[in-house]
């Protein structure tokens, strides 16, 4: 895929559109889904959106009861087991759900964390590569066989606009050498969720499976757990006094708004044909150009095919040696 393929389409919908404006008019009776994270924050809009459309959803959890508890009312939702930080949890996992559920039509990578303190996960896999990228590759690996079953799937990877802040630090993404930056950590992790996208689109589009990233905008949830408020407030996304500023007022999402970009990747049949491609406010966001805001538009390493393959090999090999 090339940068030249970040085209928007002219949705209809837009940044403030929610999930379930944007699945209004479409039904999903006798789909099966799985979105990870999908208990709290956006993941569980997005359970909401895809369940009350008539989808049969599976939400991997690594706190079931919790989960059980957010998810209390939402018919045609199912809750299972797993540790994205533990391939063993996701391998089993995998597993069952292949055996009971032969035929995945969705899956939705959502869950995810952000610049957290240095920790490792894995085989020493720094943690937000190893959960954000590694888990959803691993758990991808073992669905495959009923995602090409399902004779058209969509699987849809939770990127960011933080992807802006670093491409895959190929000599040491799991900073064995190099000193931690929580930030550029995260935005290692958020580049490789894109370049995983085009990575299933490269190779799966002839068995029937589409792949996109989206960036879901900013919104106050769980995510960002790891950040105290004098951070958000050099951030600028909190007053000292602990108010909103009115920039972040307009510009920020709430859960269901935030839902709404991966809900339509996931469902809209403008995507009919294509793949690869990077989203944002329920469309495909345009490429990167030096006019562009810094945070802002795709920028042209998560378009690059070799990238992809690249990152394919390195993840293939991480997890045969975990």
């Amino acid at each position: 895929m090339a940068a030249s393929d970040q085209i928007p389409l002219g949705s209809g919908f837009h940044a403030k559109s929610t999930a379930r404006e944007v699945v209004a008019d479409i039904g999903l009776a006798g789909k099966n889904a799985i979105v990870t994270g999908g208990y709290s924050g956006i993941g569980l809009e997005t359970v909401r959106a895809l369940a009350e459309a008539g989808a049969k959803v599976t939400v991997p959890a690594r706190r079931p009861e919790a989960a059980q508890a957010a998810l209390a009312g939402i018919s045609g939702v199912t809750v299972a087991a797993m540790d994205l930080a533990d391939q063993a949890s996701v391998r089993r996992f995998a597993q069952d759900h292949v055996a009971a559920t032969p035929k995945l039509h969705l899956l939705i990578n959502n869950a995810g964390i952000m610049a957290c303190p240095l920790a490792r996960v894995g085989a020493g896999w720094e943690s937000q590569f190893g959960t954000n990228h590694l888990g959803h590759f691993g758990l991808y690996q073992g669905l495959l066989p009923s995602l090409r079953a399902a004779n058209g799937a969509r699987v849809v990877a939770l990127s960011s606009t933080g992807h802006i802040l670093s491409d895959v630090i190929w000599e040491d993404p799991n900073y064995q050498s190099r000193k931690y930056d929580k930030w550029e950590a995260y935005g290692q992790s958020k580049s490789a969720n894109a370049l995983f996208a085009l990575g299933v689109d490269l190779r799966e589009r002839g068995n029937g499976i589409r792949a996109f990233s989206v960036h879901p905008g900013g919104i106050f949830t769980n995510l960002q757990r790891h950040l105290p408020d004098e951070e958000m407030v050099v951030l600028g996304w909190k007053n000292p006094d602990g108010t909103l500023p009115e920039r972040i007022k307009a510009s920020f999402k709430t859960p269901e708004q935030g839902a709404s970009t991966t809900v339509w990747a996931a469902t809209s049949p403008k995507l009919e044909g294509k793949g690869g491609v990077y989203c944002e406010d329920c469309d495909i966001a345009k490429a990167a150009t030096p006019a562009s805001q810094r945070f802002e538009h795709a920028r042209e390493w998560i378009s690059d095919d070799a990238r992809a393959e690249k990152l394919w090999a390195m993840s293939d090999t991480f997890l045969a040696n975990a």
